[in-house]
């Protein structure tokens, strides 16, 4: 997932291996428009790895999507929301 000069990326860890891309999108939409969901994958079981990356067009939107969901719960995990590597 390789965002514009505009966009700002968050990183989601402690996700249940159950949660899909659109459960990901529905919380996180509810604080902006998400450009874009990632949910990298093990290269040999192709099982989802527990994290996540979620890309927003707006940095304000980014910011109250963090502040509200660190700490949340989604799909019976406890999740941790932080600024992604880079951004």
């Amino acid at each position: 997932m390789r965002g514009g000069p505009n966009t700002i990326s968050l990183y989601v860890r402690n996700l249940s291996f159950s949660t899909g891309m659109e459960d990901i999108r529905s919380a996180f939409s509810q604080h902006g428009d998400v450009k874009d969901v990632y949910i990298p994958k093990d290269y040999h079981t192709k099982q989802p790895r527990g994290f996540a990356y979620v890309q927003f067009n707006n940095r304000r939107d980014a910011e109250d999507a963090m502040d509200a969901l660190n700490g949340s719960d989604l799909d019976g995990r406890t999740i941790s929301v932080a600024w992604a590597a880079g951004d």
